[in-house]
């Protein structure tokens, strides 16, 4: 657990609560319509790192070392860990590199999708406003309105969607 806390850097931005609802309304919306559990990983991992990003600035007083890494894993993992008894939508994957089978390069993995979409959903959430930022410097200092809602939504909406239909 340590280690996890060390790949989260000391200065950690946060995302607006509208943000942070409309990742988690989007991941219901999906549900609902019946998408696959890698395109509803997607919104869940971008409304776990949101929300994991964002409570940390409520707490105004410092009780622990590494208090905002902290925060942000348990508020991140209490959120995925318990739906993923609830999504098994698994596929297989044989790689035959090296070894006997059974050893790390000729064995059959199983990849849980739910997983694979909440970790890109995360990724695109954690980026996102290095994207924004970017785009407010290629414009000479002009930002679009709701350009960082919009850019995040943009990249979970193409990554969902390329996430049912790939699959």
């Amino acid at each position: 657990m340590l280690s996890l806390l060390t790949i989260v850097p000391v200065k950690l931005f946060g995302h607006c609560p509208l943000c942070t609802g409309g990742a988690a309304a989007a991941a219901g919306a999906a549900a609902l319509l019946g998408v696959n559990y890698g395109a509803i990983g997607v919104f869940l991992g971008a409304f776990a790192t949101a929300l994991g990003l964002w409570t940390p600035k409520l707490l105004k007083k410092r009780y622990v070392p590494l208090q905002k890494p902290l925060v942000f894993w348990v508020v991140y993992l209490s959120t995925l860990l318990p739906l993923i008894p609830f999504t098994r939508d698994y596929s297989s994957v044989y790689i035959s590199r090296f070894g006997d089978y059974g050893s790390i390069g000729n064995r059959t993995y199983l990849i849980n999708w739910f997983i694979v979409g909440a970790v890109l959903g995360s990724l695109i959430v954690y980026i996102s406003p290095f994207i924004s930022t970017k785009i407010t410097d290629r414009r000479k200092g002009k930002a679009v309105r709701f350009q960082g809602l919009g850019i995040t939504f943009a990249l979970l909406i193409i990554t969902a969607v390329s996430a049912q239909v790939l699959r």
